[in-house]
């Protein structure tokens, strides 16, 4: 039964994997997705530092509150 188990299923010792081109891939993956990280992080830390401009230069300046009179 062994014979007919090897038959079925070829020899696979001559597979090499490419190991330059899937290190070559992951640090250009690596790459990218580091870069998108920075990039994305100072989008919203300038998102944030604009808004809060904007929004200090339309606040409503607070009032004094009447004294209460007994």
């Amino acid at each position: 039964m062994d014979a007919a188990a090897e038959s079925n299923f070829p020899d696979q010792s001559a597979f090499h994997y490419d190991y330059a081109t899937l290190q070559t891939t992951g640090v250009i993956l690596g790459v990218a997705m580091f870069l998108s990280g920075i990039i994305i992080a100072l989008s919203k830390k300038l998102k944030c530092a604009k808004s809060s401009n904007h929004v200090e230069g339309t606040q409503v300046p607070k009032t004094g509150v009447p004294p209460q009179t007994v």
